[in-house]
């Protein structure tokens, strides 16, 4: 299907502002275009890629964006799209529920249309916001999964610690279960945002925003001695001329950054080696990290710091799972937890 320009201006304001990841961004480009297929069917109308075109640029350019009273409407199905009620949209979203989605699919597409019509009507686009009177629906509470602190330890040994690709598998390891910040922010991660002095990384998350986390002494001696075998090796001692300012601390051989899906192929890779459940991933490091913080003492809003979390209330869902440990503890130990 013709991708029309409103479209590509949508994700680019989700690239360029709201600096979404480009899988998000895809997502929602994705969830975007089935709306717009969907109404293209549904009214039984043709696309004229200059007609769409001239459409929205109209609308972008009328008043400098701000569409005065009775600019609004057109015959293309941007037009159509742009101008959609609530009740319409509801039908698209009926039209969905033989797919079998899930609740968590349905909701992103949700939320693309959210996002989509207010950014719209912020720019003039659309004449008013048709999803201020849908809900998303209801989704139930996934606990997190997170391993145990003797799997977390059998599985950071696993990687051979006497050549550079080993050793540098073992460092991300530690770093990724010493600091719980995303596969993503790990590949992120440049030579000069580790401060080895006081054990500390700048870690870049989602929109651009920057952190300093603390990062333990296990994980920064295996940066440290991963940096030093590079050095020291004739194969990779040119990785990082100058002192490896702005070069990725996790590289691949040739001197590259690191995609996630390598990082989910290695540790494939060590789970298999260790016997550890192949289900296991990236995030389940995370989801221990903070497991493994609450268990011990920490406080919600240290945790929530230390994430990246921009909201206390995704940081609340790990209270479920400790507090459920607490109870088997409590059930287990006390003598007059239950009725005998």
């Amino acid at each position: 299907m013709f991708n029309l320009p409103v479209v590509q201006g949508f994700i680019n304001y989700l690239d360029s502002e709201r600096h979404f990841s480009a899988y998000t961004s895809r997502c929602y480009g994705a969830d975007l275009r089935q709306f717009i297929e969907w109404a293209q069917v549904s009214l039984s109308m043709t696309i004229d890629e200059g007609a769409e075109a001239r459409a929205y640029q109209a609308r972008a350019g009328a008043t400098g964006g701000a569409n005065p009273a009775g600019k609004i409407g057109g015959g293309t199905l941007t037009d159509k799209v742009l101008d959609g009620s609530s009740d319409w949209i509801r039908l698209f979203l009926e039209s969905l529920s033989g797919n079998e989605y899930s609740a968590a699919t349905m909701a992103r597409k949700i939320a693309t249309l959210r996002s989509f019509y207010k950014w719209a009507e912020r720019r003039g686009l659309s004449p008013a916001n048709p999803m201020v009177s849908i809900r998303t629906p209801k989704q139930g509470k996934r606990l997190p999964k997170a391993i145990t602190i003797e799997q977390i330890e059998r599985l950071l040994v696993t990687p051979p610690d006497t050549e550079v690709l080993g050793m540098r598998d073992r460092a991300m390891l530690e770093t990724m279960y010493s600091t719980g910040i995303r596969v993503s922010e790990v590949v992120d991660l440049n030579y000069d945002d580790l401060d080895d002095q006081g054990e500390a990384l700048r870690v870049r998350g989602k929109g651009k925003r920057e952190r300093i986390v603390p990062v333990g002494t296990h994980a920064v001696a295996a940066i440290k001695r991963f940096i030093a075998m590079v050095k020291s090796d004739a194969r990779h001692g040119h990785i990082w001329p100058d002192g490896g300012v702005g070069k990725p601390l996790f590289m691949n051989k040739h001197g590259g950054r690191l995609s996630s899906r390598s990082v989910r192929r290695k540790l494939d890779k060590y789970l298999k080696m260790a016997g550890m459940d192949p289900k296991i991933s990236p995030h389940t490091l995370r989801h221990s990290f903070a497991t493994h913080l609450l268990e011990n003492g920490a406080d919600l809003r240290s945790v929530q710091e230390l994430l990246g979390h921009q909201s206390l209330s995704t940081t609340q869902v790990y209270t479920h799972l400790t507090a459920q440990r607490l109870k088997n503890a409590y059930d287990a130990a006390h003598p007059r937890s239950q009725a005998g």
